[in-house]
């Protein structure tokens, strides 16, 4: 029944052919736009640029919100904290770094094993060797955050994603640096000099 009401019309198969092709378009240019994104999103210089004014204002925040001066590792979390939001969380590491955050504020308790017996007895297990890839598979996993337990061509598009983004940070922060230490070395000889009127 069913096959001859789809053969006696032959408009209604058309009709279907054509949303399905446009459907695969629709995917295929989505796709497209997002791989474009991709390979562009870290590239810019407006996009630098945003980020480095974002990372000042975060910075100048917690030097605000704490009395003691800001530490090595506060900046580099900050900075990641930055980079995930200028991600807009549409990657797997940066809502990673964006929970890592509210999990770091909750206080875990360590349970501690009993031991129990003579473990001085017992033989140890020989652990299986994983191939060399998947090692190292496994090592960049851990590497790019929430990424462990990943498929390896989503692992992939990650890892790519967050090493561009690890780039860019580093070049904005190196250009912060250098914009500080120049201001530092243009205000050393006002200092000395206020010394030595005084």
């Amino acid at each position: 029944m069913m096959a001859s009401s789809s053969i006696s019309n032959p408009e209604a198969n058309s009709n279907r052919a054509r949303e399905s092709k446009l459907k695969k378009r629709r995917k295929i240019g989505i796709q497209n736009h997002i791989e474009e994104e991709f390979k562009t999103r870290w590239k810019t210089a407006s996009e630098q640029q945003i980020y480095s004014l974002k990372l000042i204002e975060a910075l100048r925040q917690s030097r605000r919100s704490s009395y003691v001066p800001v530490a090595g590792t506060a900046i580099r979390e900050t900075a990641d904290r930055v980079l995930a939001v200028r991600a807009r969380g549409k990657t797997r590491w940066s809502r990673a770094i964006l929970t890592s955050r509210l999990s770091h504020n909750k206080k875990h308790k360590k349970v501690k094993a009993k031991v129990t017996g003579d473990t001085r007895t017992k033989k140890p297990v020989a652990k299986k060797r994983l191939p060399v890839l998947q090692r190292k598979v496994r090592v960049l996993g851990r590497l790019v955050p929430g990424c462990r337990k990943l498929s390896f061509p989503n692992l992939l598009e990650e890892a790519t994603d967050y090493i561009a983004a690890l780039e860019m940070q580093v070049r904005a922060m190196t250009a912060l640096a250098g914009i500080l230490t120049g201001a530092e070395s243009l205000a050393a000889p006002s200092d000395r000099l206020g010394s030595n009127l005084s």
